[in-house]
């Protein structure tokens, strides 16, 4: 009877602590509960995914993110990788229902028996949704909601939705969120090439990814892996056979950096801009793909020919000794430790990496690399390094390798073939723009020698006098004024006097040939020929009409010494100027992203539509001016002297490229086709394209500037050299088949010069090899373009010494003109003309 009554107290205790405990259930679940996320958001969840900068073909150029992370649908994940994480982290996955009572109680008694909880008893339902919807505290009431969470997960999601949420979402330390990321960060493979203990490596991981990291901690990591191992042979996940083989197996993990198809770090950095002026710190967590315009082989070919040319300007002008001297020949050397601790504050740059110099000899030198590899330079190598005295002076050739290269000093070397050479970082710079005349796309952009060295892109932001590479642009106005190819102009000194100032403006060499047609005075870049077209329209009115080639106003110069080229703008400006003389006379607007998806399968969000020449319109009505051009003032002096040398300014990175006005709620794409503005007339625009190939092929008797174009065994191409006073600023712009590209070199200080060494550096022998270098590969399978000559265009055979039309006898050649401005009146023999240069020396013209 007592054991009766005692049982019946109990049962009565145990019913009572039951409903107890399910009112406090109830009422703990009906309080923590009701703010608690709709679980159901995970259907259509958005994990942090690093944005992707592409070429127009996908080629991965950069990634921006703190989280590396490519998710993955859930058959796309092996199921080693998933029975290897289940077998880890929660081997009742397919048996709980969001919590695991089973595994609460070991925790609870593991703990109870350790003295401490150790364990949690979370389930993989859990922890994704304390991962997604919930603070790291350690708590009971976060506890309590992660417990509410995960049962409603299980009855919204499928195990398998469930399981592609965590394995897309965990951390496995380096920077690696998802087995997709830690896959190729850790072993340099997707998921489906891991192997049985690569598998197993990866599954531990999450608990404690700085902990168990294969590359901090390589023994923690191999303890890890192989009990793993063996929760996945007591689980049955694999066969003894496969755990005998695996247990043996190295750890095997090393870093991987992102997959980099090519660098194009200037082009990364510009899109990386615009998305975050965009969609701010989502950029780099939403997923974004970019695709941009760029062409890899173009990319490539741009970065490597600016970067050979640079260095081939530097080591032409002299080394400029030592970066540091560490310790002198004669004193005891560094360790090296103390070696190694100098070499990691410095980087390579372009390929020319720092090295320290061990030994010296007549015939070779030593150095150590940041790597602890040694090197060799031989004499071979380093003989170039003629000591820099200025830009136009240099020391003799070393003799010997000791003469330059000495034990203890900080130097730098460049591989190149299998050899190691003496080298120096780079004072001079360069830039080069490429563009697809006919609509824009940008095809290839370097900003400078190397983007680790500066940031500063001088394609896009460095304001430049452009020397004689603004003379088409001024030609183009006169032809619109009624001048023609055939014009004669006086190319004979010019003094100019204002007040106490006098300006001198000087052919390059300073020849002259007395009358000359205009076609010449392009070809040859005659500097006193521009400054009389320029007066015969007008300062004002050349001045206005550059704004049609896109020139922004205020880097106009309104002074005369804008025939000269004055006047500053970027790379990028100028090569969109000589796409409106190359497709025709519109003005195309230059882009650099073609194309923005979402990497959530939600697809296309913005797709670039360009401004495109129109080649097959027949309106040319294109607004000119009305003011008409005189050839008896052309001797006319003015009264204001210009400053020849405005100051520089920088611009954004932006200026001039047309970059994506992206509706993110609508993601509405207008496909129509639109037209670019008709800014200059076709058949002057086809004229001075015309003219522009003359600098390249010359005349029967006279040689064009850019001659070395001639080399890429092509007709249609052309192009006009430029170069500022005292060689400040060298240029090259011009075209082929559909691609316009400009390149400039100068330093990054405008009070220095380009100097000379043999030669004086100009944009004919300094920027146009670079043009004719990168252009080979660019035009490479661009087919041959043969203009279509406009109904306004008429061929007149003309004589070659005075433009008219020709007398028997005469030398003659053909020449465009525009219908209404042919010669109509016939040459006339002249006898004795001679003209007297500023040296005092006579020449006979005819």
């Amino acid at each position: 009877m007592i054991l009766i009554r005692v049982l019946k107290i109990i049962l009565k205790l145990f019913i009572g602590l039951f409903l107890c405990g399910l009112i406090i259930g109830i009422a703990g679940y009906a309080h923590y509960s009701k703010d608690l996320p709709d679980v159901t958001t995970l259907k259509d969840v958005r994990l942090q995914t690093p944005m992707q900068v592409l070429s127009k073909d996908g080629e991965l150029i950069a990634i921006f993110g703190e989280r590396r992370r490519t998710p993955l649908k859930y058959d796309e994940i092996p199921p080693i990788v998933i029975n290897a994480v289940i077998a880890t982290e929660d081997a009742r996955f397919y048996e709980h229902f969001g919590i695991d009572p089973v595994g609460i109680a070991r925790a609870m008694y593991i703990g109870l028996k350790q003295k401490g909880f150790s364990q949690g008893g979370s389930t993989i339902t859990q922890q994704v949704a304390k991962n997604f919807f919930l603070t790291p505290e350690k708590s009971i009431a976060r506890k309590v909601k992660e417990m509410i969470l995960a049962i409603r997960m299980e009855k919204e999601l499928s195990k398998e939705e469930i399981m592609a949420l965590y394995l897309n979402m965990i951390n496995f330390g380096s920077r690696a969120y998802g087995v997709a990321a830690a896959s190729y960060t850790f072993f340099g493979k997707t998921p489906e090439q891991l192997t049985v203990d690569e598998a197993a490596l990866l599954a531990g991981l999450p608990n404690a990814p700085s902990a168990y990291n294969p590359i901090s901690h390589p023994e923690r990591a191999l303890t890890r892996r192989n009990w793993v191992l063996g929760r996945m042979l007591d689980q049955s996940y694999i066969t003894q056979a496969e755990y005998d083989e695996a247990i043996k197996k190295p750890l095997g993990a090393s870093y991987h950096s992102p997959q980099i198809e090519f660098s194009a770090p200037y082009v990364a950095e510009m899109a990386r801009q615009f998305m975050y002026d965009k969609f701010g710190e989502n950029a780099y967590t939403d997923g974004y793909k970019v695709y941009t315009t760029i062409s890899k082989t173009d990319q490539i070919a741009a970065t490597e020919t600016v970067q050979k040319h640079i260095i081939e300007y530097d080591t032409r002008h002299g080394y400029r000794g030592a970066e540091k001297v560490l310790w002198q020949p004669d004193e005891a050397p560094w360790n090296s430790e103390q070696i190694q601790q100098t070499l990691n504050k410095y980087m390579c740059y372009g390929g020319i990496c720092p090295a320290v110099v061990m030994t010296s000899s007549d015939k070779e030198a030593t150095a150590v690399l940041s790597d602890k590899s040694n090197i060799t330079i031989a004499y071979q190598n380093m003989k170039w390094a003629r000591p820099f005295i200025s830009d136009t002076r240099q020391g003799a050739y070393p003799r010997k390798v000791s003469d330059t290269i000495k034990a203890g000093q900080l130097i730098w070397v460049k591989k190149t073939d299998d050899n190691w050479e003496l080298s120096q970082i780079p004072a001079v710079n360069a830039a080069l723009v490429s563009l697809d005349s006919d609509n824009g796309a940008i095809k290839a952009i370097v900003g400078g020698y190397d983007f680790n060295l500066s940031k500063f892109n001088r394609a896009t932001q460095a304001l430049r006098q452009l020397g004689s590479n603004i003379k088409p642009f001024i030609y183009t106005s006169t032809l619109e004024q009624g001048l023609t190819m055939a014009t004669l102009l006086n190319d004979a000194p010019i003094v100019r006097s204002a007040g106490s100032a006098t300006w001198r403006p000087k052919n390059s060499p300073p020849t002259y040939a007395g009358p000359l047609r205009l076609r010449i005075g392009l070809g040859m870049s005659k500097n006193v020929m521009m400054v009389r077209a320029l007066r015969a329209v007008g300062i004002d009115y050349a001045a206005t009409y550059l704004e049609r080639f896109g020139f922004p106003k205020e880097n106009i110069s309104y002074n005369e010494s804008l025939a000269l080229g004055s006047a500053s703008f970027t790379p990028l400006q100028v090569a969109r100027a000589y796409s409106v003389i190359t497709n025709g006379g519109y003005l195309i607007s230059p882009y650099l992203i073609e194309k923005i998806e979402e990497n959530d399968g939600k697809g296309l969000i913005y797709q670039h539509q360009p401004l495109i020449a129109c080649h097959n319109c027949t309106d040319d009505d294109v607004i000119v001016g009305a003011t008409p051009v005189s050839l008896d003032n052309v001797e006319n002096e003015s009264t204001e002297l210009g400053n020849e040398e405005p100051e520089q300014e920088n611009l954004k990175a932006d200026d001039n490229i047309i970059l994506p006005d992206i509706d993110t709620e609508n993601k509405v794409t207008d496909v129509t086709p639109k037209y670019a503005p008709h800014t200059v007339n076709s058949g002057i625009a086809f004229i001075m394209k015309d003219g522009l190939r003359s600098i390249v092929f010359g005349g029967s008797d006279w040689q064009g500037t850019a001659w070395r174009v001639k080399a890429l065994g092509r007709k249609d191409v052309g192009g006009k050299t430029g170069t500022t006073n005292s060689s400040k600023d060298v240029w090259f712009s011009g075209f082929g088949g559909n691609i316009v590209t400009t390149v400039w070199m100068g330093f990054d200080d405008h009070r220095r010069d380009l100097g000379r060494t043999v030669r004086a550096e100009a944009g004919a022998v300094t920027a146009n090899p670079i043009w004719v270098d990168y252009m080979k590969v660019a035009l490479k399978d661009v087919p041959v373009i043969e203009d279509v000559k406009p109904a306004n265009v008429i061929s007149v055979t003309i004589d070659q010494k005075t433009g008219l039309l020709p007398q028997s006898g005469s030398k003659t050649m053909s020449e465009y003109f525009i219908k209404g401005t042919e010669p109509t009146t016939y040459a006339t023999q002249e006898v004795g003309t001679k003209v007297t240069d500023s040296e005092g020396n006579t020449s006979e013209l005819f």
